[in-house]
């Protein structure tokens, strides 16, 4: 079966273009601190197959390339070499076929427009007709939750609200792959547990090819069908490959679900350490070829 997306030995180097770099900046990270003065690639000889209809979630330390990763698999940014591909076609920017939801949801809302109108505007460039567009605006709505709130402005929705209007307008476009970056990492404790568990309930429902970013562990394993986790940059490599072994739902209290973390951890923690003297990473591996 042909995957959903895939990523043969791709590499990619931040040369000197300042708005590549910014991309580093846009999250706190100093790319001189992740470089050094050295010479490198942010990602080098990424190899994954991902399914549809899975929920992939890839798992690092800040500063190793998961962002630049699903930029590139968005289309937003330029590989340096390597393929990337969605449906056997090669990624070449950004596409209707991908949505993307990101941490910091008030930087993509419009505060001038309703929930209603906020979701609405993802059905702009679609040519369907004034139902249609009412129907898939109102079901986009009710998917998150939002049901009643169709009047309000961001502005006078909580955070977690935010992120599901945010997630709202990603679906009421109907993607095919949702590529997620890190979007409860600013959320309050209670707000995430929520999210997180309404997220799996929305994939169940949609069947959507999920990508998601985070550098939590208790969530990678709580979503995640398969997990990928990147040694450190430059030249990051994806250093272990996991299936995660819990059907849905999943308990983080359970005890079987705690040893896994802590397994996941250990793994984490050597592809970091590793990271000084790893070996160069194969051209081909065996996630692709099989």
């Amino acid at each position: 079966m042909e995957p959903k997306i895939s990523i043969v030995n791709l590499c990619k180097r931040y040369e000197n273009d300042a708005k590549e770099k910014g991309l580093f900046f846009s999250k706190n990270i100093n790319p001189d601190r992740i470089f050094d003065g050295k010479e490198g690639y942010v990602l080098k000889n990424i190899n994954l197959n991902i399914q549809e209809g899975e929920f992939h979630v890839f798992l690092g330390a800040s500063g190793c390339g998961k962002t630049t990763l699903l930029n590139i698999i968005a289309g937003l940014l330029p590989k340096t070499s390597g393929e990337v591909k969605m449906d056997g076609k090669e990624i070449k920017g950004m596409s209707p076929e991908r949505g993307l939801v990101f941490q910091n949801a008030d930087a993509v809302l419009f505060p001038w427009l309703t929930v209603k109108d906020n979701v609405a505007y993802a059905l702009k460039p679609k040519k369907l007709s004034k139902q249609e567009k009412e129907k898939r605006t109102a079901e986009a709505i009710a998917l998150v939750g939002l049901t009643g709130h169709e009047k309000k402005y961001p502005e006078e929705l909580s955070g977690g609200m935010r992120q599901r209007l945010q997630i709202a307008r990603s679906f009421a476009s109907d993607p095919e792959v949702l590529i997620m970056d890190e979007p409860f990492g600013a959320l309050d404790a209670q707000t995430r547990m929520v999210l997180q568990d309404e997220l799996v309930q929305i994939w169940k429902k949609t069947k959507k090819t999920i990508l998601f970013v985070t550098h939590d562990l208790s969530e990678a394993v709580l979503l995640g069908q398969k997990i990928s986790i990147l040694s450190a940059a430059p030249d990051a490599c994806i250093a272990s490959y996991e299936t995660v072994p819990f059907s849905y739902p999943r308990n983080s209290e359970d005890q079987d679900f705690v040893q896994y973390t802590a397994q996941l951890h250990r793994k984490l923690n050597a592809a970091i350490l590793a990271h000084q003297h790893k070996p160069e990473p194969e051209p081909v591996s065996e996630r692709v070829a099989g």
